[in-house]
Order: structure tokens, then C-alpha cells, then sequence
């Protein structure tokens, strides 16, 4: 039983006194259980007790496994992980899929395992392995590189029936939805035709874009996925919707005017954390074929491209160098220094010695208050989720895997009032189960599943920084998972209760 909290059941009803009982891995009942008796008892008073929040976005793929990770999500609240993000991870796939994956992302999701993989085998490697739940998302970009390798070219009728038979296996094997990601390899190649086709099968189920444009550009970006809505059925959920919000509001409501069925996330940080290879390289490298692009980059091939590149150097911190260690955390200008060469020149020597892996965090133009009211503008609208971007890769990733579901609790509720608690329940916990299919969670009700979260309103915040990412958050003592405690005074209890959730 929890004990003399304020529940914030996730409804959007205003806080009020209650107790919590909990039986095996279901809510058992939620209101004044004066004189119930129970094995454990968790004193509440003082504090908020919320159904699990449910980070929509986090790159853990491979990092869930790290009991680091699992106590920086747990001490934000986060009880549940939808991977499979931006169209890029480790099923389905063959060995050479898997491969090609684990080494072109591996500065986003790590790397795994050797293939192949089908969607059952990553979900039942996940199943109560960790103490946080995992959702997972069919990603089509290796849907396509198992079908058509690193072809840019448009799929034929055989290959998209090829792709086709992979997603509606995939449904049938427990996934929560499509992911794409239009600015990466190979979904880039692909055309609203091909992913439209791919969609149809979800039925009710989002297809989940980091769409091909952002920023002032979004309307490139947000034209594409009104067309594949409309020509498709199905719902829409754009990751990391982040830009000035004068451009990107409109667009969202445009497309809702148009009766999509549009969700979106965005994480309470200006500055993004992505592969150096796509900030840095031209549309004409082939980042899909490794041996080629390395080939490109050490030739002469590229030498009127470095130049125009002058006005990025700054802006980009190193976060992942496997090889060159030293450099992260550094801004690129800063590592070239300490090297004596170049910009230019460390930044390819930096590809090619880590063979595309490397990491980067990367200052946006709008940062400053311009950016930091559009961000409160976004989070504010009712279509709005939460979603990290979480990266856990490297030795200096970006802190909003460490702190953003804290920092919209502290910073943006108690600090900001840009929600209420009631309605950050709601955007945290409600809004994201509901789009994902996770019908018994998200809610605190009786017979729903038993994702816990306690935690202290007055001290509730993040703590890591882009000088210290790694810094746990504060004012999360205790969370359950399916009604097993897996954090209690701030520290893993050692359960792996987590389930592999399979939308329902």
C-alpha cells in the first residue's frame, strides 16, 4: 500500500488524498484505506503519486541493459522506454542487417547482439531482463536495408511487398507502431508512396516520424506526413518536434484541421544529439555504404564542401568518440586545437578513425530565449508527450536522457506553470499509453497495471547538465513497476520486473 499521498491519477482530475493499494502487479484500489493491512507499506505524505510516466522517445535500445540507465530513468519517474526509434533498430533484420545497424547508429542506440533478430526475439530479450518496460516500434529504415540493402533507389512492387510482410509480421509479434526516420540511412530514400503502403497496416497504431525537415523548414517535414495520414488512415506521432513554435503550432493545427490524428513529443532542452555524419556530410556521401562514404571522405572528393561548414564547427560538442576519448566533451573547435589541425581536418579524421561512429551534441541557431519560449509553447499543447531523445552513448551524451521527464516536473510545472501537476500526469503518463496501444497503463484505476511513481513536489528536478549529463535527478524515492518495487529511497532495489508491453 501507498500511503497518504496525493494521487494524480492521470485523468486530469486535480490531486486529492488517497491511498494506494496494490495486489500482485494490478491496482487494487485507490482511495481511503483506513485499516487495510498490507506486507509493504510506502509513507506517501508530502508527496505525489502518479501513474509511471512514459517517455516516448529514449534511445535505449541496447542501453536498457545498463543498470545506470534503468536508475536514471526510474529517478525521473520513466517506467516505460517506446524504442525503436527513428526508423533505425535492431529488428527485424539478418545478421548483415543487424550488423549494418548496430554501426551506423551505434552513436545514437549502441550496439546489441549479432542477428538475425525477428521483433519476438528483441521483446523477449527484454522481458523482465530490466525493471523498466519496453515498447518497441517497427523501424523502417532496417526494414528496407533487410529488403534493399543501401540502394537509394525507389522500391519496386517486390521490394515493397517484401517491406510489407516484415511490418505485418512485426504487428503480429507484438509491436507498437511504425517509426521512420527521414534525415537518416536509408529511410531518407524513401517517398510518401513507400511508407504510406507500409502504414496501412497498422490500424490504430502510430506511425512515429522523425521527419525529412524541421525548424523554419517544417512544413517540407509536416506536408509529407499529412499525405501519408491521409492516403494511409493511420495516426500520426512526430518525434522531437522542436523549432520556433510560430512555425511549427500552425502546422499542427492545420493538420488536425484536416482530421489527422496527430500526437507529438518534445524534450525541455534547445540543443539536439545526433551522429556527427549527418550534421556534417553532404546528401551525396552514401552513409549507408561505410566502405564508400570512408573512401569519399579520405579522398580529395569533398574539398569545396569542408568550407561551408565554418559556421557549425562551434556549435558542435564531441559526445562519442570510441578511439579518441579524450575529445569528448570538447567542442570540435576546442579538440582540433588540443590537436593542432584544423577543424575541417580533425572532423574527418574524427569519421574516418571512428568509422562514422562518432557523436555529437549540437547547439541549435534559436537557442536562447526566443528558443526556450518556443519550447514552453510546444509542451503546452494538449497534442504534446513527453519524450527524452534519450542517448546513453558515449562519455558526454546530452543530459536530457539523465533529466528531462525531472525538468518538466521542476523546471516547467512547479517553477514555470506551464502545466499543472494534474495535467503533466495527463502529457507524462496518460496521453503516451494511450497512443501506443498500452490499455491497462497510464491511468491510476483500479485493475490497471501497477506503474508507481512517488514524488516529492517541492524537490522534484534535474541535476545533469551539458558540463556533468550523467547526474541522476532528485525527488524520485520510490517507483514500482507491475507492482514491484524497483526503486526505494532513490536506489535500484535489483528486480527486473519489466515487461515488453504489447500494444492491446
Amino acid at each position: 500500500m501507498i500511503s497518504g499521498g496525493r494521487v494524480l491519477d492521470g485523468t486530469g482530475a486535480p490531486p486529492y488524498r488517497a491511498d494506494v493499494g496494490i495486489a500482485g502487479d494490478r491496482v487494487a484500489a485507490v482511495g481511503r484505506l483506513d485499516g487495510a493491512r498490507a506486507g509493504t507499506v510506502i509513507d506517501a505524505v508530502g508527496r505525489f503519486v502518479a501513474p509511471g510516466f512514459v517517455d516516448c522517445h529514449a534511445h535505449g535500445d541496447a542501453a536498457v541493459f545498463d543498470a545506470d540507465v534503468q536508475r536514471a530513468a526510474l529517478r525521473q519517474g520513466v517506467t516505460t522506454f517506446v524504442l525503436g526509434q527513428d526508423g533505425l533498430s535492431f529488428a527485424p533484420g539478418s545478421a548483415a542487417t543487424v550488423a549494418y545497424v548496430s554501426r551506423y547508429f551505434a552513436a545514437v542506440n549502441g550496439t546489441l547482439t549479432d542477428g538475425p533478430l525477428t521483433v519476438a526475439d528483441l521483446l523477449s530479450g527484454y522481458d523482465r531482463a530490466v525493471a523498466l518496460n519496453t515498447a518497441y516500434l517497427l523501424p523502417h529504415g532496417t526494414i528496407r536495408y533487410d529488403v534493399m540493402g543501401p540502394s537509394p533507389e525507389r522500391a519496386g512492387r517486390d521490394e515493397l511487398a517484401a517491406m510489407l510482410r516484415h511490418v505485418e509480421r512485426g504487428l503480429s509479434e507484438g509491436a507498437a507502431g511504425l517509426s521512420s526516420g527521414l534525415e537518416y540511412l536509408p529511410g531518407r530514400y524513401a517517398d510518401a508512396d513507400e511508407l504510406a503502403a507500409l502504414c496501412t497496416p497498422l490500424k490504430g497504431l502510430p506511425y512515429v516520424t522523425h521527419m525529412r525537415a524541421y525548424g523554419e523548414r517544417a512544413g517540407v517535414g509536416m506536408a509529407e506526413v499529412v499525405e501519408i495520414a491521409g492516403r494511409s488512415g493511420a495516426a500520426v506521432h512526430v518525434s522531437h518536434l522542436h523549432g520556433p513554435a510560430g512555425v511549427l503550432l500552425p502546422l499542427v493545427e492545420e493538420a488536425l484541421g484536416k482530421g489527422v490524428d496527430l500526437t507529438f513529443d518534445t524534450y525541455p532542452y534547445l540543443r539536439g544529439n545526433t551522429i556527427l555524419a549527418m550534421l556534417v556530410l553532404p546528401d551525396h556521401v552514401p552513409g549507408a555504404d561505410t566502405e564508400a562514404a570512408l573512401e569519399m571522405i579520405a579522398s580529395d572528393a569533398l574539398d569545396e564542401w569542408w568550407p561551408s561548414l565554418s559556421g557549425v564547427w562551434p556549435r558542435v560538442t564531441i559526445s562519442h568518440a570510441p578511439g579518441l576519448a579524450w575529445a569528448e566533451g570538447l567542442t570540435l573547435v576546442a579538440a582540433a586545437e588540443r590537436a593542432g589541425e584544423e577543424p575541417a581536418a580533425f572532423c574527418r579524421r574524427l569519421l574516418i578513425e571512428t568509422r562514422l561512429e562518432a557523436g555529437a551534441v549540437i547547439t541549435r541557431p534559436d537557442e536562447g530565449r526566443e528558443g526556450e519560449e518556443s519550447v514552453r509553447r510546444m509542451l503546452r499543447h494538449p497534442s504534446q508527450t513527453g519524450g527524452s531523445d534519450g542517448i546513453y552513448v558515449g562519455g558526454h551524451p546530452h543530459p536530457r536522457g539523465f533529466g528531462a521527464f525531472a525538468r518538466f516536473l521542476g523546471r516547467h510545472v512547479r517553477e514555470l506553470g506551464d502545466w499543472t501537476w494534474e495535467q503533466a500526469a495527463v502529457h507524462l503518463s496518460a496521453h503516451p499509453a494511450r497512443r501506443f496501444g498500452l490499455a491497462d497503463r497510464g491511468l491510476l484505476r483500479r485493475g490497471f497495471a501497477a506503474d508507481v511513481v512517488v514524488f516529492d513536489p517541492a524537490t522534484v528536478g534535474d541535476l545533469a547538465t551539458y558540463p556533468e549529463p550523467r547526474t541522476p535527478a532528485e525527488g524520485v524515492d520510490d517507483v514500482l513497476v507491475s507492482g514491484v518495487r524497483v526503486l526505494a529511497g532513490g536506489e535500484l532495489t535489483g528486480a527486473t520486473p519489466g515487461r515488453a508491453l504489447r500494444p492491446s
